[in-house]
């Protein structure tokens, strides 16, 4: 029996030291290419993901990218990300590259996590549903439809306002702004208006938005396994949202062309196949978390450097005053008011530049090519760096300075500013975003001055920046 067990204990070890053997050939064959960037790969599986969500997390995204721009390259190096063998594209060359050669040399890339979160991608692929995706968002998104959306959007801010800020002394400003612009999501994209219905969706939505650039491990309390339960709770509400407006439909009690909802409902592909209930859950569900995640975070930021640039509040409360005076008691914000708004938008920028919402983005190398003197293997990952020029002094003067003039006239040299991405892919999404944020900040300084209480309060950023307590804040409202 002795012998039996000796026999095991070293089946046992001969069968972890091949499986170690044969995951570290493998992690070492991908960089068996000759003329590779330069760069390190970390370790087998889980490469260098740790250092690069962890900078994050500890509130200097722009670390882990620029630690190895000055050890490395300051165009491109070679890591290991979400298990993948990847290159960093760092500065204005390489976002003019990345951004130039869409669909012809690269192609978007999400994890693995995300096709786990969104399972009917699966049946495609995350980069074909994306694809899709941006065939019906122009018409929800083009000039008209956006001028349409701005009256809707001063009423919820208005009433978001007098119901969540009003008559208190201090509040959280990152989960109202995210309780703002998720408010406007759902009643924009889904026709929904009553705010506990929206407010049963908050939570879910949070832990989603957390966890889909993860470490796509589904062990309970992990974040990735909490976004995975949420998507499933959003989705089968969101399931009843489709099956009874199909119903109304049917009956006229919905319009065809009253939000996106409807539109996915009735709009065939080319070969006259509708989409399933669940793939349309599943876009809206897409659309929800890149409809309000990013402006939520701009609008959070934006609150934080007015508290700490009292004239630069100033600035911006005496445009929105001016806009203010000139409407009558109860009317809303109108597209040329909202056109007015330069100043403010300036800001906004200044705000986008200093804290993106969006720090990078994946591509995937459709096949091998050459870039700045290295070799790029196909199926690669790339991954782009908006700090890499926001926070570059060759682009940005005195970088950490905020100065909202840098958005004037011409403004800042193509591929610097890349808050929305660039080229083919810039973020659909772009214009709806400035005007939310517009209207925010248009609501927010008519009514309140504010004080940070916690004055050197931490940023963590997880995928997105926040302020690591919600940025309290203290009102001081006008009088009316």
């Amino acid at each position: 029996m002795e012998h039996f067990y000796i026999t095991l204990l070293l089946l046992f070890v001969s069968f972890v030291t091949l499986s170690l053997f044969v995951l570290f050939y493998k992690h070492r064959s991908n960089y068996s290419a000759d003329n590779l960037p330069p760069g390190r790969p970390g370790l087998p599986l889980v490469g260098e993901t740790l250092e690069f969500l962890s900078t994050g997390w500890k509130g200097h995204p722009e670390k882990f990218i620029f630690d190895r721009m000055a050890k490395y390259s300051s165009q491109v190096f070679k890591t290991n990300i979400l298990g993948e063998p990847a290159a960093v594209f760092c500065g204005v060359a390489c976002n003019k590259f990345l951004f130039s050669n869409e669909n012809k040399l690269v192609t978007a890339w999400w994890p693995s996590s995300v096709d786990k979160i969104f399972p009917s991608s699966l049946q495609t692929s995350s980069k074909e549903e994306s694809k899709k995706m941006r065939k019906l968002l122009p018409q929800f998104l083009k000039p008209e439809a956006l001028q349409r959306y701005i009256g809707i959007m001063d009423a919820i801010a208005n009433e978001h306002f007098a119901s969540q800020w009003e008559n208190k002394e201090q509040v959280l400003v990152f989960p109202l702004a995210k309780r703002y612009t998720f408010w406007l999501a759902c009643r924009l994209f889904l026709s929904i208006e009553d705010p506990h219905r929206v407010s049963k969706f908050e939570e879910p939505f949070h832990l989603l938005a957390s966890g889909i650039i993860s470490l796509p491990i589904d062990l309970p309390g992990t974040p990735f396994n909490r976004a995975i339960k949420a998507s499933n709770f959003i989705r089968k509400e969101l399931l009843k949202i489709i099956k009874q407006r199909k119903v109304d439909l049917s009956e006229g009690k919905a319009s065809p062309t009253q939000d996106i909802l409807s539109h996915m409902l009735l709009t065939s592909d080319e070969t006259g196949q509708f989409m399933t209930e669940v793939d349309i859950a599943d876009k809206i569900l897409g659309l929800l978390i890149g409809g309000h995640d990013t402006a939520s975070a701009a609008c959070t930021f934006i609150v934080k450097y007015l508290a700490e640039l009292p004239h630069i509040y100033e600035l911006v409360y005496k445009e929105q005053m001016e806009i203010a005076k000139s409407k009558a008691p109860g009317e809303l914000l109108t597209w040329d008011d909202v056109q007015k708004m330069k100043y403010s938008w300036n800001v906004a920028c200044e705000v986008l530049r200093l804290a993106p919402p969006l720090q990078g983005a994946f591509r995937e190398a459709i096949n091998d090519f050459i870039f700045n003197g290295f070799s790029i293997p196909k199926g690669w990952k790339l991954y782009w760096s908006a700090n890499s020029t926001h926070r570059n002094p060759e682009c940005f003067p005195e970088p950490l300075k905020f100065d909202p003039t840098r958005f004037e006239g011409k403004g800042p040299a193509p591929y610097t500013f890349v808050p929305f991405g660039g080229g083919p892919r810039m973020c659909p999404g772009k214009e709806y975003a400035r005007l939310e944020i517009l209207v925010f900040m248009h609501n927010i300084v008519k009514r309140f001055k504010w004080k940070k209480l916690v004055a050197d309060e931490k940023i963590i950023v997880d995928p997105m920046p926040m302020p690591a307590k919600g940025l309290p804040v203290l009102l001081y409202p006008y009088k009316s």
